[in-house]
């Protein structure tokens, strides 16, 4: 049974790619095998861990397949292009660690679940799609897929034109039960890939998939919470968060209270797309009862744990 401390670590799907010439799978593969040895360190060290993950690039890769092979097979939805890549990066942490623990001589082992979120399906996010996914089009291309399968296309800053759509709110990690279980039985878990697949309940009671993206930093915010993690951790591109980001006065953060988190938010210190998100998962999952928060990169994850690097967000 379970024994220590848990955390839920948020890897970014962006960190799969650390080179943008570098894309394959075996490309892939060797970015994982680097964040799961970080991974690895902290599970050797009395962690128990959740990992999530994030998968932006990965569904790209998906989605961009399936538009160069519309004219002979069938459309991926969204949905399941989110399920494709659990899959897919699960597989990839799972051997990664599994060869880690080998070589250490641990006695653990790591399962993926695929795992379903529950949006509400009259979230505003539906009424405003602004998530941009899939390859940059030219107009004629993107109105005539918005023709045949009904998408939402906008201009992208003048740099072609894209699909977007929603990205509601997580209500309720369906798994969490079952993860919660898997990490009372000393395994550790992979889960809530790319924020997890998002779905709704119908008026008869049955679940669908719905053509959106979750927030990866958001629902691994609510899965945290939903278990009651002692840590939660994301991993990240910069070893810390900073206010002023690039500018001649920009400054590291070694702590943030919710407070001063909540300022700096209001103030516009974070990108929108990037470390605004980050830091918002991590006020409401403090706000619900969370312990401790960590913003960090991959590679210092055990020295952030001993309070030498990283961002703390304490409540």
């Amino acid at each position: 049974m379970i024994s220590g401390k848990t955390a839920l670590v948020a890897v970014g799907g962006n960190s799969l790619i650390t080179d943008p010439t570098k894309k394959t799978i075996d490309d892939q593969y060797e970015a994982a095998q680097a964040s799961m040895h970080h991974i690895a360190d902290m599970i050797e060290a009395g962690w128990n861990v959740i990992i999530s993950h994030g998968n932006g690039p990965q569904v790209g890769f998906i989605l961009r397949r399936s538009e160069l092979a519309l004219h002979e097979l069938h459309p991926v939805w969204m949905d399941y292009a989110v399920a494709d890549t659990q899959g897919a990066i699960g597989y990839m942490f799972q051997r990664a660690l599994r060869n880690e623990f080998t070589r250490r001589g641990l006695d653990k082992q790591a399962v993926t679940v695929v795992t379903q979120v529950l949006v509400d399906r009259d979230d505003p996010a539906f009424k405003n799609p602004t998530k941009p996914i899939g390859s940059f089009m030219d107009e004629e291309t993107a109105r005539g897929h918005a023709a045949r399968f009904g998408w939402v296309v906008v201009e992208d800053a003048g740099r072609g034109w894209r699909r977007v759509v929603p990205s509601p709110i997580p209500r309720e990690i369906l798994e969490k039960d079952p993860i919660h279980t898997l990490i009372q039985e000393g395994y550790v878990v992979i889960a809530c890939g790319g924020g997890g697949i998002p779905v709704f309940v119908k008026s008869d009671g049955d679940l669908r998939g719905v053509e959106a993206v979750i927030d990866k930093d958001f629902a691994s915010s609510l899965l945290a919470q939903s278990l009651n993690v002692d840590l939660f951790l994301i991993a990240t591109a910069v070893d810390q968060v900073a206010i002023h980001f690039k500018k001649p006065e920009q400054r590291w953060i070694d702590q943030l209270s919710i407070a001063e988190a909540e300022q700096f938010i209001g103030e516009g210190h974070f990108a929108k797309g990037s470390m605004q998100p980050k830091v918002e998962a991590m006020v409401q999952y403090l706000k619900n009862g969370g312990k401790m928060g960590l913003i960090t990169s991959p590679r210092n994850i055990a020295s952030a744990l001993k309070g030498e690097s990283g961002t703390r967000i304490v409540p």
